[in-house]
């Protein structure tokens, strides 16, 4: 339970970062690509891919150029929701993205459901919605707040989607995360290289090591979680997308004086719910 709770912290000290940057004039793309460079790096160290047997012929390339683009794009995509719609909204996003992933598992991989399963995505898909509601007003500044939460729900979900059907092609999982990572720092250094004709300033560079650090760390510690309780996935998952909600909610309030209306609070609920469900259809 200390991994879960640890890779949970790691994840939402991510979220509390970007944010804290932004607000401090560092450059969300800069660190987000010095962010790559570190988990590519950690990623080799820590998972040992076998990364001199690939083939060029088969290998997946597209679809490991595809997640090299969406991985720093999203990134951005949360660092922009953060900052337009807070972390209690964009953490809870993030999270029910599982509930997209599920879908496509159902009509893509053509995976079975369960009635708990599909209470918990009916129920998800209804959290994501009145968080989006919930930021509807006149502005906007709201306007972008509810893109960014949107496209960082479909966002993660279409990751996650590509990641297994990659994985399903039989790219062992440490190599296709290994070579996402290499790939969206060598196509976010291109960027950054081409808009500010240098690789990037020294503070952005820093920052985005300690990014990339926490960043691995969190999926390092959910995986060690999975394999140590191998027998236990739900309590895996329930207990890290349940942590992540919960720790992003108290940093909303408690850092940054979000406010929660009534929208918010019902999806929050619901999200919990959402997640507890689908939690138990793995039983």
């Amino acid at each position: 339970m200390e991994l879960i709770l640890a890779a949970a912290l790691c994840s939402v000290f991510v979220s509390i970062f970007l944010k804290v940057m932004k607000n401090r004039r560092f450059d969300p793309i800069q660190m987000i690509t010095w962010n790559y460079a570190i988990a590519s790096v950690l990623c080799y160290l820590w998972f040992k891919p076998d990364l001199q047997h690939i083939s060029l012929v088969k290998t997946p390339w597209l679809l490991i150029i595809a997640l090299g683009i969406l991985l720093p794009s999203v990134f951005l995509f949360l660092s922009k929701s953060l900052q337009t719609a807070g972390i209690l909204k964009t953490e809870i996003a993030q999270r029910l993205s599982v509930v997209l992933s599920l879908l496509a598992a159902y009509f893509i991989f053509n995976e079975q459901f369960n009635n708990l399963k599909i209470v918990g995505i009916v129920l998800g898909i209804f959290a994501v919605l009145l968080i989006l509601l919930s930021n509807k007003s006149k502005g906007s500044g709201s306007n972008q707040s509810i893109v960014y939460l949107a496209l960082v729900w479909v966002g993660y979900a279409l990751i996650d989607v590509l990641l297994k059907y990659t994985t399903g092609l039989g790219l062992q999982f440490s190599v296709a995360l290994n070579l996402m990572f290499i790939c969206a720092f060598v196509l976010s250094l291109s960027y950054i290289f081409i808009k500010f004709k240098s690789i990037g300033q020294f503070k952005n560079i820093g920052a985005g090591a300690l990014l990339g650090f926490m960043n691995f760390a969190n999926i390092a510690l959910y995986v060690k979680a999975h394999m140590l309780l191998k027998d236990s996935p739900a309590v895996v998952f329930a207990g890290m997308n349940i942590l992540v909600v919960v720790f992003g909610v108290l940093s909303g309030l408690v850092f940054f004086k979000e406010r929660l209306k009534t929208a918010s609070v019902v999806g929050l609920v619901l999200a919990i719910i959402s997640v507890a469900c689908l939690a138990y259809s793995m039983l």
